[in-house]
């Protein structure tokens, strides 16, 4: 490794024309990922035409910005209102959501931003000194290795499925048979519903959208006409000097208190290495690499009871891996030329509209510009880190709004950020439907997070299952001669032991303390 050219390819990222796009391009991305169906991708897409005219490190500089920064303002949603920003974010909601109810949501924003900062970071320095190596791995992944991590993903249901796993795998159930509306991608048979907005499937983001954002703003219209509302958030209190404590509060959200950090730190590592890992695989993503990250989180937590009722440990293992995808994701795009998902795509487009190439001969042609962009995806960690830290403060003032003001502003966002993803009102209608069905399960206490997790492994599950059988002639028991295959339904079985076991663990403490309580 070429320790002079790397130096001199920093130096280029880190320069302050540069260092001012990758600013603007976090913001621009902490603001897309924070409103509900409005993606990264989306942000990248929009932006890569106003680049055409930069050279390429600024251009690139600030769609990595965008990309950083919509990964992280994802989490904003999923905390203050129950809404997953971005997919990525759906298993930051499980514990976001609860801390900040529980009148902390600074305290979660502050663990989410560092975690995401601290993830980032890991992904970033992965890619840098490792993209060779993990490109070569991931090209071992056909479609057995993708069921077999489908698999292995929907073993984690368990361990979001709350207080009844029965309840869950319900839930689960539920999202697995709606995930099988559509275009059969096999035979092109269409199945279930002849309606035209569902032809390719359940439209995933309206169905976040309406499970989350639509179901809440109907339970807290509910509480609000029967005068039941309650959880309000604490104030700050008499301030003397607003702008002194404006600074210091910006100084303290650099990093979570002590005894957060304590708790946190094994979580950050593990969630940023498994984000990387699973983001570096084509087709995989930041939403899969969460709800693993979180399970085991969970698994190997001494406090597993506390796992959706605002855990600092789950908003972190979360959070961190989903941005590590970013660093992961970049890999093999690099150096194969394949976007590991749809935010790559659309970068790819933006390198060869500047005239390069991704794949293997980048690192051999342009390896200058390899290193550029290393540099860069670290720079636009940083950036997001410094736009995050002043406006913690600020996006905690969202949930102190009135609620007659908050929940209709609510509700008119998410339902234009489900018509600006395909400019349907079919799918406007869809995530209303959707949310009078999340509200009605989530009144008899049925999880919402395991219907999403089978909406995003069930079609992958399906699909790659039917082409392996196609290619090995319908001989289901070679799977497990493939090594892959057999780590990740190893990986499988622990982890449905573990959840278990956990519940059990959760349950006896329950017990003991009412016995004490008595």
């Amino acid at each position: 490794m070429d320790f002079g050219l790397i130096a001199s390819s920093f130096a280029q990222v880190f320069a302050p024309a540069t260092l001012l796009y990758t600013l603007i391009g976090a913001a621009g991305g902490i603001l897309i990922g924070s409103i509900p169906g409005l993606t990264a991708t989306m942000g990248i897409a929009l932006l890569v035409p106003f680049t055409y005219g930069l050279d390429f490190i600024p251009g690139v500089a600030m769609l990595l910005g965008i990309f950083c920064g919509g990964m992280y303002g994802g989490s904003i949603a999923a905390i203050l209102i129950h809404t997953p920003g971005t997919p990525a974010a759906a298993a930051t909601v499980l514990d976001g959501y609860p801390m900040g109810q529980k009148g902390e949501p600074g305290r979660a924003l502050t663990i989410s931003l560092f975690s995401s900062f601290c993830g980032g970071i890991i992904g970033a320095l992965v890619m840098t000194f490792l993209s060779p190596t993990i490109s070569r791995a991931a090209l071992k992944f056909g479609p057995a290795e993708f069921f077999a991590l489908a698999v292995f993903g929907l073993s984690v249901i368990v361990s979001i499925s709350g207080k009844s796993i029965t309840k869950g795998l319900i839930s689960a159930c539920f999202g697995l048979l709606i995930g099988t509306v559509g275009m059969d991608k096999t035979c092109a048979y269409l199945r279930f519903f002849k309606l035209r907005g569902l032809y390719d499937g359940i439209p995933f983001i309206p169905a976040l959208i309406g499970l989350f954002a639509v179901s809440e703003v109907i339970a807290n219209f509910e509480h609000m006409l029967r005068g039941t509302e309650s959880k309000k958030i604490a104030s700050a209190g008499n301030i003397k000097n607003p702008v002194l404590s404006y600074l210091r509060s910006v100084v303290s959200n650099i990093c979570p208190r002590g005894e957060d950090l304590r708790r946190i730190w094994k979580h950050i590592i593990k969630g940023g290495l498994i984000g990387t890992f699973i983001g570096s695989i084509p087709g995989a993503g930041g939403d899969i690499a969460a709800f693993v990250s979180y399970s085991e989180a969970k698994r190997s937590s001494k406090k597993p009871e506390e796992f959706g009722n605002g855990s600092p440990e789950g908003i972190a293992a979360a959070e961190c891996a989903n941005n590590g995808c970013s660093g992961g994701a970049m890999i093999p795009m690099l150096a194969l030329g394949v976007p590991g998902d749809s935010n790559t795509a659309v970068l790819m487009g933006a390198f060869i509209m500047h005239g390069f190439q991704p794949g293997p001969m980048m690192y051999v042609e342009h390896l200058d510009i390899v290193y550029s962009v290393f540099g860069a995806l670290l720079a636009a960690n940083l950036a997001f880190l410094i736009i995050g830290m002043f406006g913690v403060k600020l996006f905690t003032k969202v949930i102190s709004v009135e609620r007659y003001f908050l929940l209709p502003c609510i509700l008119i966002l998410s339902l234009v950020g489900a018509y600006s993803i395909n400019q349907s009102m079919f799918d406007v209608y869809f995530a209303i439907v959707m949310g009078v069905i999340g509200y009605l399960l989530q009144k008899y206490e049925f999880p919402l997070s395991p219907i999403l997790l089978a909406l995003i492994l069930g079609p992958l599950c399906e699909s790659n299952i039917r082409r392996y059988m196609q290619i090995v002639d319908g001989k289901f028991a070679t799977i497990f001669t493939r090594p892959i295959c057999l780590v990740f339904f190893a990986l499988a079985l622990a982890s449905l032991v573990t959840a278990i076991l956990n519940r059990r663990k959760i349950e006896k403490r329950e017990a003991e303390a009412l016995r004490q309580a008595d």
